[in-house]
């Protein structure tokens, strides 16, 4: 049903499209005022919402809860510089350590 609805509404603003420039260019006195835009913007919009409503307006099934539950963060690790003992002659070394919270 959706399929046919939104098909119908793309057939009908298309032709609207088609057929209102050959009917404007036969119109010679106008005042340029911008009235047949507004027009034309506010009828799509109108139109627009009525479409919406329409496709939306079906029975909508939900399983399970209707919010996420994203758990607890991850948890905040980055790397430092640290002296790490050296096994052989114990000294230290250096390395990079990856260190979380």
């Amino acid at each position: 049903m959706k399929r046919i609805v939104s098909g119908l509404l793309i057939a009908t603003a298309l032709m609207g499209s088609a057929v209102q420039p050959a009917a404007a260019r036969d119109h010679h006195h106008h005042d340029n005022t911008g009235r047949a835009i507004a027009g034309g913007l506010a009828a799509g919009v109108v139109g627009g919402l009525i479409g919406g409503a329409i496709v939306n307006s079906g029975p909508r099934y939900v399983d399970g809860p209707r919010y996420y539950d994203a758990g607890p963060p991850p948890p905040r690790c980055w790397y430092e510089d640290r002296d790490v003992r050296n096994r052989y002659d114990g000294g230290y070394h250096t390395e990079t350590v990856r260190v979380c919270d």
